[in-house]
């Protein structure tokens, strides 16, 4: 057998049967298993007070189980599972660390064991959290110190003064929904100072700027941000409602290049999840990329966008249909604007599409569709929830802006009014010199202060790739020709009343 025949053969790995003449030359090498394969036993307690906890719900991101009357739990997860955490139960304090949610250990079996145990320690809150309130942080993106400093000494501390607002004693967390920073991971740190400066519990969504580009696969995308906060999606209690996040943003191998998916495992984590969630309950969900919004079909009347892949979650339909059984609201970022999406089909879910805190990445004062920069803020009373949308700066009374007549040129006697946290609940009135005139007109357009702020190929000058973003937030009036004042009045959804007045010129 000549040397390049057997170099061959023993390339090729061929099996001893076949030439049962040479096994050293044959034999096949052991394989080399992509990952461990084998299981690890995690066991524990949850206690409170030193004593433990029944019914907890304890987790590795894939199987889902409960402690046992003396809050114990144990279970085999694989070894490739990193994290073993709980869904935190109603009634207890929030676990973090400087304000960042420290609900989870990392699997670390020593020894060569393959075991695991980590005991959680909760601590009982003082008083019943049926009522809570919650904040949600959409896209504070920050990429460089200039935008940490505005993030830590302008947006921070205006999500402070709103907290302080409340009556002593008032429970509050809040919720980072992703885009914590602009790419650059030193930044997180900053990112982390700005939560401490708010005085609440933040738990944060990865969001596609938050992902590990150089990674091969959306398995280890996220490597980094679990470095920093752990889990990609877990879920917590508070009070009659169940919080859950969730990791839609699917790297799909090349620098910044994503879809908007959920992946089978998270699913059917989430299935479990819900398992022990009694029908009729209300469910909060948080994820970054939004599962549905208008943005196609406004751009389809104009503009003729494609749609992204990784600006909806493309697997929605299996969201629906686990939350279906619920009273659901899902809360998303992403986009820099704002929108309230309601599906005929899902009459039980409304989706929340954030206007987002670094408004049109820090460029000024708004985001494209005219938002104002800010955060939702939501108050909960048992399973029902009332919202706002708070602007950097302003008093949460500020909910609509006036234009003269004029500012959309494709309406030149008209005024219109952007009423950024609009939905179809909310009434929009006006008013001329002290007569009602009833209800104004919606119409898709563009927010005039938006165009002038980011119309063109030099606006705006730090970021000038932005540009203003049709809106279905419009409002608009034909005032008569010798009108001297006009009120408009905006109504939302729970009888709040937001009014804006302008002085017409004089003919």
């Amino acid at each position: 057998m000549s040397h390049n025949r057997r170099f061959f053969l023993k390339t090729l790995g061929l099996s001893s049967l076949a030439f049962p003449l040479a096994p050293a030359v044959v034999a096949a090498p052991e394989p080399k298993l992509p990952q461990d394969v084998s299981v690890v036993r995690l066991s524990g307690r949850v206690l409170a007070n030193g004593q433990g906890l029944a019914n907890v719900a304890v987790t590795d991101g894939i199987n889902v189980v409960r402690t046992d009357a003396k809050g114990r739990y144990a279970f085999d997860s694989p070894a490739t599972a990193e994290f073993v955490y709980l869904s935190v139960p109603r009634g207890y304090a929030f676990p973090h660390e400087r304000g960042i949610a420290r609900f989870y250990r990392r699997i670390e079996p020593s020894g060569g064991q393959k075991q695991f145990k980590a005991d959680f320690e909760l601590e009982p809150l003082s008083g019943d959290d049926t009522n809570h309130h919650f904040i949600v942080w959409a896209d504070p993106q920050i990429i460089s110190k200039e935008d940490a400093a505005q993030l830590k000494t302008v947006s921070a501390p205006d999500t402070r003064a709103l907290v302080d607002s409340y009556p002593q004693g008032t429970l509050l967390h809040g919720i980072g929904c992703g885009d914590l920073v602009w790419d650059h991971f030193e930044l997180f740190d900053d990112y982390q100072e700005a939560v401490a400066t708010t005085g609440i519990p933040f738990f944060q969504v990865i969001g596609n700027h938050d992902m590990d580009l150089e990674a091969r696969t959306d398995d280890h995308s996220a490597n980094t941000f679990k470095e920093r906060f752990g889990p990609t999606y877990y879920s917590f209690n508070r009070g009659e409602v169940h919080y859950v996040v969730l990791d839609d943003v699917f790297f799909i191998g090349v620098a910044k290049q994503y879809i908007g998916y959920l992946t089978e495992r998270q699913l059917a984590w989430l299935e479990q999840d819900l398992a022990h969630v009694p029908e009729g309950h209300t469910v909060v969900v948080s994820l970054h990329i939004p599962a549905n919004t208008g943005q196609i079909r406004r751009n389809s009347t104009r503009e003729k966008i494609e749609p992204s892949l990784g600006g909806t979650v493309a697997n929605r339909k299996e969201l629906y249909r686990l939350l279906q059984p619920y009273r659901a609201h899902i809360l998303s970022g992403h986009t820099h604007f704002n929108e309230k999406v309601l599906d005929e089909e899902h009459e039980n879910v409304i989706e929340h599409v954030h206007g987002t805190v670094c408004g049109a990445w820090w460029t000024g004062p708004i985001c494209y569709d005219g938002t104002p920069s800010g955060y939702g803020v939501y108050e909960v009373k048992g399973g029902d929830i009332a919202w706002f949308y708070k602007s950097v700066g302003h008093d949460k009374t500020h909910q609509l802006r006036l234009y003269p007549v004029g500012a959309v040129p494709e309406k030149p006697d008209h005024l219109v009014a952007n009423v950024w946290n609009w939905d179809p609940q909310w009434k929009v009135e006006w008013e001329e010199d002290g007569q009602a005139r009833g209800e104004m007109t919606r119409e898709l357009g563009y927010d005039p202060l938006s165009v002038e702020l980011h119309q063109g190929d030099q606006l705006p000058k730090k970021h000038a790739w932005v540009d203003p973003q049709l809106t279905d937030h419009l409002f608009f009036a034909q005032p008569s020709p010798n009108a001297k004042h006009i009120t408009v009045r905006a109504t939302d959804r729970f009888g709040n009343v937001f009014s804006e007045h302008i002085a017409l010129p004089m003919g």
